[in-house]
């Protein structure tokens, strides 16, 4: 029996090899239930426009429920010869129906309906990785009130450069996750285009309402132009490139957390039930799961990559090219939220070793700038005062010791202008101290953004995540 993708114009069976060359159930499969919706609301828009009879919807929508009831009860199967999840439901429905299941296809081609389906699906894949994008920046947030207190140091070229609060530094990447999210959230509106009812690439003489499959599917709007609706995927690599940023965002947290942890920092202690052993040492404790992240950023990125070459050279309108789409964009939508959900339990099972932080802070001469600022706003010109401050951290260096443990006669002699009250705002705690811009990390500024950030994420009371 011809299956619905072969029509009458076809006088041979397709050789084997091309049923195995071009199969996608493989994993297309993971949109059933998003190409079940998108039928259940075409069949009611055919009968509301009456090419369907009320009772022929009927019989339709209850068969696509029993089908999807037997696919997520696995009793569903699947052939090759079939392509894909859309001619798997379609031939389900005929094979219950006979021709009442031959008319759905009405109005609309593969070309909308895959179209359809992988927007639907790509609208609830933003939707679930906003959310956990969320929970991790809500995990950051919830350390902030436990390290409030704790001041370490932040670098520049991978040196120490000056010290900061450590809800500052948690709160820095809630900014980055934040643009993510705005990110997503814009790439949001341009998936959320409904392109069924363009058909193949022309759109159709049959009289259908494309306004109301959009508007039951939960669509903002209606593609305009039919030629475009078929061969458009830069929904899928707008949202491939979104979730490379989010990826390279964790590779940047997990590679810094990943130095923090070595005994050469010794800043952080990550939870023990997420890093593993050696098989061959057993003191080594592995920050495997963060090590997994920063790598599996390289799958996100060259997933992006494939898709880019995928569309470059594409006439319009649909190229069956445009079926190897979807690999690329389910396994990034996957690795990001796998990612995602582990780091949001790292973070909030970490500790801060704040002894080993203490030990260290006042190396470095994270004061040096703040004193220079001090310099500034006793009329001492910024570029004298940048070279004066150096005099006194290389004579410091030569020592041995911190700024502050220079007397005044040893800076008076790099500047007659100091006195006393030079004293404080050096060492770390006063040099953050002074800090009083903006976004900067002042300790009152730094209150402001948390309490902010706990509002934004509807974070009260206990409820949020603290360390252990």
């Amino acid at each position: 029996m011809a299956t619905p993708s072969r029509s009458g114009v076809f006088g041979v069976a397709p050789d084997r090899r091309v049923e195995q060359f071009t199969e996608s159930i493989s994993f297309d499969h993971r949109l059933y239930a998003q190409d079940i919706a998108g039928s259940i609301a075409h069949s009611r828009m055919l009968a509301r426009v009456r090419i369907l009879t009320d009772d022929e919807q009927s019989q339709i929508e209850r068969a696509l429920g029993e089908i999807l009831a037997d696919i997520e009860s696995g009793r569903f199967e699947t052939r090759v010869e079939l392509e894909d999840i859309h001619m798997h439901i379609e031939q389900a429905l005929i094979n219950k129906l006979g021709d009442v299941g031959r008319k759905l296809h009405t109005g609309r081609s593969r070309n909308d309906q895959v179209s359809t389906d992988f927007r639907l699906w790509v609208r609830d894949a933003i939707d679930s990785i906003d959310d956990l994008l969320g929970k991790l920046q809500a995990a950051f947030v919830g350390r902030c009130e436990h390290d409030a207190d704790v001041i370490l140091p932040a670098y520049t070229h991978m040196q120490r450069a000056q010290p900061v609060l450590a809800p500052h530094y948690w709160l820095a990447y809630c900014e980055k996750f934040e643009r993510d999210r705005e990110r997503l959230r814009d790439c949001r509106r341009r998936v959320n285009t409904c392109t069924l009812g363009t058909a193949a690439v022309a759109g159709t003489s049959l009289p259908i309402d494309r306004a109301d499959v959009a508007s039951r599917l939960g669509f903002e709007r209606v593609a305009a132009n039919s030629l475009d609706a078929s061969s458009d995927r830069d929904f899928a690599l707008e949202t491939c490139f979104s979730l490379s940023l989010i990826a390279e965002h964790l590779s940047t947290w997990a590679e810094e957390w990943i130095l923090w942890s070595t005994a050469e920092f010794g800043f952080i202690q990550l939870p023990l039930d997420f890093c593993t052993g050696s098989s061959i040492m057993p003191q080594k404790i592995n920050p495997d799961v963060l090590e997994l992240i920063r790598g599996r950023t390289g799958r996100v990125i060259g997933h992006l990559m494939s898709l880019l070459v995928l569309v470059k050279g594409l006439p319009l309108a649909y190229n069956r090219d445009l079926q190897e789409d979807k690999p690329a964009v389910f396994d990034a939508v996957s690795v990001v939220q796998s990612c995602l959900d582990m780091a949001a339990a790292v973070v909030a099972g970490a500790k801060l070793n704040r002894k080993a932080i203490a030990a260290s802070l006042e190396r470095g001469y994270l004061d040096a700038t703040t004193l220079m600022e001090y310099l500034i706003q006793r009329r001492i010109p910024q570029r004298t005062a940048h070279h004066l401050v150096g005099q006194l951290v290389r004579h410091a260096m030569q020592r041995g010791v911190p700024l502050a443990d220079l007397s005044l006669d040893e800076m008076r002699e790099a500047c007659p202008e100091l006195d006393e009250g030079v004293y404080g705002v050096l060492g770390a705690a006063r040099a953050v101290e002074a800090f009083v811009s903006y976004g900067s990390t002042a300790p009152a500024e730094v209150a402001l953004r948390v309490a902010d950030w706990r509002s934004r994420l509807g974070m009260h009371g206990d409820a949020c995540p603290t360390p252990n």
